[in-house]
């Protein structure tokens, strides 16, 4: 065996197990196969939608489905060029001219109270909110404006933030629906990882490795606090993992990182490399996202996780109540709203 073929055998199989690590439940929850949730005759004229992250992969894809069946949506993201392209492929691929841009940049708390304010100045009633925009890394070091750690803060302080300004209206239009988009990657933080703390020696709210499985949890545990909050309002919460999509999202990161931190930039790489291999398309993984906001019968779940279209056990540490209490305190005192 040659030189480039053993390297590419050996690049392989660790990308394999790369993969592997965070998608045991995929392979166990039906393999390769993504159930198809289209849900054909579900029609959502007269509805608004707002999409984070909603110029690029799933994000995109949840977007094109709910302008086609007739909503407005409202694509929310941080850059301008990208987001005009998307609006323009989405109006297209949808047959819908009722897709529009507004900036939104989660990491900055500034940005997210902006957005909010001129969205309700500007929009009478708001059905869905889904909180699709993540980051995978960021830079060593790297902080918000506030001081927090930007993939944290991109992955759950800014979406808290952000459901929290806009949910008189959507308690105004109810039956309405929050959607937080997770990870299966939740599953590695273990009892005892997501601990608080005001800020540790460099300035860093949580402290630690692994700030993007810490913000998947995160996302478990504010969706299961929202939904018991919201009893009786008419307003649902739900949370997912889309599958092991090969998207644009490693590919954003590494524009945002470039090989700041070299393990951590190998480490993505072979992540992408497996992608390949093993990965499931941005429609595929856009499927749970559509489901949640479309199956009727749903609302008496609210509060729980989803994975392929189907209910689905969360680890311990994500239905952990008094973590989540714990989590919502600690929100609050980060973006400065009252408890």
């Amino acid at each position: 065996m040659g030189v480039f073929m053993t390297l590419y055998v050996v690049v392989s199989v660790i990308s394999f197990f790369v993969i592997a690590k965070f998608e045991v439940g995929y392979y166990v929850n039906g393999g390769f196969y993504r159930r198809n949730c289209k849900h054909m005759l579900v029609k959502l004229h007269g509805k608004t939608a707002i999409i984070t992250g909603g110029n690029t992969g799933i994000g995109k894809e949840t977007a094109i489905d709910l302008a086609r069946r007739g909503a407005r949506v409202i694509i929310a993201c941080r850059n301008p060029v990208k987001a005009e392209e998307a609006v323009k492929e989405i109006q297209r691929r949808s047959g819908s001219s009722n897709v529009v841009y507004r900036h939104l940049d989660l990491s900055d708390q500034g940005s997210v109270r902006r957005f909010a304010e001129e969205f309700l100045k500007e929009e009478p009633k708001l059905d869905y909110l889904i909180n699709n925009a993540g980051v995978l890394h960021a830079p060593k070091g790297r902080r918000t404006a506030e001081g927090y750690n930007m993939v944290f803060a991109t992955n759950h302080f800014g979406p808290f933030l952000l459901t929290l300004l806009l949910l008189d209206l959507l308690k105004k239009s109810s039956p309405s629906r929050i959607i937080n988009v997770s990870s299966i990657a939740h599953t590695t933080v273990k009892p005892g990882d997501m601990y608080f703390e005001k800020k540790d020696s460099q300035g860093r709210i949580y402290p630690g490795l692994r700030e993007y499985e810490r913000s998947k949890v995160a996302n478990i545990l504010f969706t299961k606090e929202l939904a018991r909050r919201l009893e009786g309002t008419g307003v649902s919460a739900f949370t997912l993992h889309p599958g092991a999509v090969n998207s644009n999202m490693v590919n954003s990161t590494f524009e945002f990182t470039g090989p700041s931190n070299i393990g951590v930039f190998l480490l993505m790489l072979m992540y992408k490399f497996g992608l390949l291999f093993i990965g499931i398309d941005e429609e595929a993984g856009a499927q749970t996202t559509i489901y949640c906001a479309l199956e009727e019968s749903l609302t008496e779940l609210s509060g729980e996780y989803f994975d392929n279209c189907r209910l689905t056990e969360e680890t311990k540490v994500a239905r952990d109540a008094g973590l989540a209490t714990k989590l919502w305190e600690v929100s609050c005192q980060a973006t400065g709203l009252d408890e």
